[in-house]
């Protein structure tokens, strides 16, 4: 097997950019990247995905055929991804013949949740207390100084699947017990005021760039509503700010990246790195002047970064799949605010928790923009009064 050279010079438009993921994050760093004028082709354990409706070409194989993800990265001249549980082996494999971004590095670090915490850790970056544990007998001995807590799988946990609670003593065999693995983290459960996210972008020439922070509200450990401006003090965003530019340093990371913070008394804790775009970024295509995944190909292809500045405040709910339980969402009523975006994933069944696309309003206020966006959603399977808009927006 003999690698490609990889020449570290601007993958221009014209080129084909490959993406390992096939959903909606997939799907919206196409849809830019073909405006860019690049191909894009999606390599995708499923066929008919979100990402492969509007690509060029969609590869249907597993993460684990090495052989489809060495022809798939034959292909294309730069390769990206758009979640973190992808095999490290197919990041390798796939570096032989294309330049591969955010890195095997990256993708080692953050799709486990030990590793993630102990790099956090070892580089200064404050983080809540926690143990890694390997039985029910080293869980018990980490509650004598973690409790109450939250007890996660190290890997392949998001939105809330792979955690358990410890609130009291009778919970921790359970919670072990429910997780049925080799290797789990306990976390000490924090008492936060908020939490917020920042999204910024490292280009594979070391320029870097964030966003404007996002406020995040999340119900049943999902992400329900995310505004921006997000009410945090001058200060503490751009500590925020070089906390995310210090992470993307340290790992060597080229394309966007999400750090999710806790603010806690007017202090910040990082909860989870992200390397990738992130569901609270979304509001930047609608809000900024450069969005997310713009920013992202940029970043991968080495193209100079886009302007991250907000133009409107704005607001952003998503759509799960609970919204159809009742028949076909009444889409006209929530599209009568002419200021609220509709973005739709094109997933192929709607379920209940499934993130199956989200709304976005931009106004005067983040609390205006809010309102537009949740009276939207809320229209979706009732019949509300929306509130009247200030002026119409472009």
């Amino acid at each position: 097997m003999t690698a490609r050279a990889h020449v570290n010079k601007p993958i221009l438009p014209g080129s084909t950019v490959g993406i390992l993921g096939s959903g909606q994050l997939g799907k919206m760093m196409a849809m830019v990247a073909k405006r860019m004028g690049y191909r894009v082709h999606v390599f995708s354990p499923d066929n008919d995905s979100p990402a492969g409706q509007v690509a060029d070409v969609e590869l249907q194989a597993d993460y684990s055929d090495l052989p489809a993800v060495e022809e798939f990265a034959k292909r294309v001249d730069v390769v990206t991804l758009e979640f973190e549980n992808i095999p490290t082996d197919a990041l390798k494999t796939a570096s032989l013949h294309a330049p591969v971004h955010p890195g095997i590095k990256t993708l080692w670090t953050t799709q486990n949740r030990a590793r993630e915490k102990s790099f956090l850790r070892e580089n200064g970056i404050p983080t809540c207390d926690f143990q890694i544990v390997h039985s029910l007998d080293e869980l018990n001995k980490a509650c004598e100084s973690i409790f109450p807590g939250v007890l996660k799988t190290t890997e392949q946990g998001y939105d809330g699947k792979g955690q358990r609670f410890i609130r009291s003593r009778d919970e921790i065999s359970l919670a072990w017990e429910a997780l049925n693995c080799e290797e789990a983290i306990l976390e000490k459960l924090i008492d936060f005021d908020f939490e917020f996210s920042v999204v910024a972008a490292r280009s594979s020439t070391g320029e870097v760039a964030a966003f404007p922070t996002s406020r995040n509200e999340h119900q049943n450990h999902i992400l329900d509503v995310s505004v921006s401006p997000s009410g945090l003090d001058e200060p503490l965003e751009k500590k925020a700010t070089d906390i995310a530019c210090q992470i993307m340093s340290q790992l060597s990371s080229v394309g966007v990246l999400c750090v999710e913070f806790f603010h806690c008394d007017g202090q910040l804790l990082v909860n989870e790195i992200a390397p990738r775009p992130h569901n609270s970024g979304h509001l930047t295509i609608e809000a900024n002047v450069t969005c997310q995944f713009e920013q992202h190909v940029r970043a991968v292809c080495g193209l100079p970064l886009g302007s991250t500045q907000r133009i409107k405040p704005v607001a952003m709910a998503n759509l799960l799949g609970d919204a159809w339980v009742d028949g076909e969402p009444k889409w006209d009523e929530a599209l009568k605010a002419p200021n609220v975006k509709l973005h739709l994933y094109g997933k192929a069944e709607a379920k209940p928790g499934r993130k199956m696309g989200h709304l976005t309003a931009i106004a005067d206020s983040t609390e205006l923009a809010r309102e537009f966006a949740t009276s939207a959603r809320n229209a979706l399977t009732s019949n509300p009064a929306l509130p009247a808009v200030e002026s119409p927006v472009a």
